[in-house]
């Protein structure tokens, strides 16, 4: 295992993720090839109903990544060979170094930033535009949407929030850049054939000729429990359903990936406010397997689940 030394802004500690037991299997990582970062930590300028991080203009629970924090982490991602890069929060523009820290990001690989878009001004879809063009790698925004009009996408992400989502939309394919719209299940029509026409069609009648459209399942953690319910207690996977070593561990998304919070690196993007998912605070920590002990993780093998673009 690389030794790649202590952060400068923070003392190494041992990991305080549990230890395995016989019932549970584990997620080896086969290969490093995506870091994500908590940038924003978890907070955000809504209050989804169906957040599973529960982030929120309150919630402090993990705090801004700097500049410096990035650095450090993107320069230990280049050495064990991370191929891309992830961004998300809470809302990702309310960091104020943002722009610089996707600036060091795409000198290094792809990188994709998750946001509501309510922070996407023209004048900035004009700097990301820039940021992208003086890059050799590829920059993907990524503008969750959770309803195809106002009726069904207000109730989950806040009043008004449609039309400004829209907005948004447009002022990044104005700007030159093309979106990824994601959506959830969070209404089950939006998974079916309809359900994504009618997002395409939204976004056909925007101008944008090659729409790109991501649809997530729900995880029942966070502000989603509260809304739709939490997980039963057979929702979760044992060692007799899958096997470690398994094929069927290539799909999940920590046998490839970990997320870098303030408070160090986890296992898995979805699971930053269960410290049994922290695994270290540098990656070099975090190059073995992940117990896969919370009933998300159940959700990512049934569904088959990609936080990836």
């Amino acid at each position: 295992r690389l030794n790649l030394g202590p952060s400068p802004s923070r003392p190494m500690e041992p990991s305080s993720a549990s230890p395995p037991t016989a019932a549970t299997p584990r997620a080896a990582l086969r290969s490093l090839d995506t870091l994500w970062f908590q940038v924003a930590g978890t907070l955000c300028n809504l209050a989804c109903t169906h957040c599973f991080v529960s982030c929120s203009p309150t919630n402090h629970t993990h705090g801004f990544l700097t500049l410096e924090d990035v650095l450090v982490h993107l320069e230990d991602a280049e050495a064990l060979g991370v191929k891309e890069f992830y961004f998300t929060g809470g809302e990702p523009f309310l960091n104020p170094e943002m722009e610089a820290i996707l600036a060091a990001a795409l000198a290094v690989g792809p990188t994709s930033v998750l946001t509501n878009g309510l922070l996407l001004d023209p004048e900035r879809c004009a700097r990301l535009k820039k940021l992208s063009d003086a890059s050799r790698y590829s920059l993907d925004l990524r503008i969750s949407l959770d309803g195809y009009d106002a009726t069904s996408n207000d109730p989950i992400r806040g009043a008004s929030t449609f039309e400004r989502i829209v907005g948004a939309i447009r002022n990044v394919h104005a700007a030159g850049l093309n979106p990824v719209i994601t959506v959830t299940e969070v209404h089950e029509r939006n998974s079916t054939h309809e359900g994504k026409q009618r997002f395409f069609d939204l976004l056909r009648q925007l101008g944008i000729e090659r729409p790109r459209l991501k649809i997530l399942p729900m995880f029942h953690i966070g502000a989603e429990a509260q809304r739709g319910g939490a997980y039963e207690s057979w929702q979760r996977l044992s060692s007799g359903e899958i096997a470690e070593g398994d094929a069927d561990f290539e799909h999940l998304q920590c046998s490839s990936c970990r997320m870098v919070t303030a408070q160090g690196v986890w296992g898995c993007p979805i699971l930053v406010n269960e410290p049994s998912a922290k695994m270290g605070e540098r990656l070099a920590d975090t190059l073995g397997p992940f117990e896969l002990a919370h009933p998300a993780c159940w959700t990512c093998h049934v569904y088959g689940v990609s936080c990836k673009t």
